[in-house]
């Protein structure tokens, strides 16, 4: 297939795709961390905090949505926009390994901890659901810079970095996480069930039937 444009790192494509859902860098500290994932969950169910745990599921369900664009974007052109060459235990798409992955399964959660109680008020003018999403997804992408600078972690397109992260991965994680907190919870079960079930029938077609992810 054509290459889309020039890259920066072409052998960080090879390098992940040679990493991808291969147990032989298997670390045992997955284990501990999963278990970590699961009492946080636990916790907060047991405290009833419905609107807390929607706000981790919904950021995690276009998290993995994200991740699955990403890895088709590999599969169309040749490379992703990142990918994680290096450094993880196990590579679950080309752009994420099961560290980032975990990471991601409860930052809604904990950040919407820090949201104000009152849905309509204001941050300078701004409705306080749309500021917060900007700061989260603007320390994220800025954090993320760091990432880039490691072998871990790599941008592979030139005109893919902190901007373009900022505004189409981190906001819309940090939105779909702090509106879903306010929703009814009904709608919070249809909308973040509904997510979830794409994600699941494009995993189990593009990578389980046709083998491109």
């Amino acid at each position: 297939m054509p290459h889309a444009g020039r890259v920066n790192n072409p052998e960080a494509t090879a390098q992940a795709l040679e990493l991808l859902r291969n147990g032989a860098a298997f670390q045992w500290y997955v284990i501990p961390m999963l278990a970590l994932v699961m009492y946080i969950y636990g916790n907060e169910y047991a405290n009833r905090n419905w609107k807390g745990i929607a706000a981790g599921l919904a950021l995690y369900s276009v998290h993995w949505f994200a991740e699955i664009v990403n890895a088709l974007v590999q599969h169309f052109t040749d490379h992703a926009l990142w990918t994680v060459p290096t450094g993880t235990s196990f590579l679950l798409l080309v752009g994420v390994g099961v560290e980032l992955s975990l990471m991601f399964s409860v930052a809604g959660l904990v950040a919407s901890k820090f949201l104000p109680a009152d849905p309509g008020m204001k941050i300078l003018g701004i409705p306080n659901r749309w500021a917060f999403a900007i700061g989260w997804a603007a320390f994220f992408a800025i954090f993320e810079i760091f990432l880039a600078m490691t072998p871990a972690f790599v941008w592979v397109y030139p005109w893919w970095g902190p901007l373009p992260v900022f505004v189409f991965v981190y906001i819309p994680f940090f939105l779909a996480a702090f509106l879903a907190y306010d929703w009814p919870p009904k709608r919070q079960v249809r909308l973040i069930g509904s997510l979830f079930a794409i994600d699941a029938l494009m995993l189990v077609v593009f990578a389980g039937v046709l083998g491109w992810i």
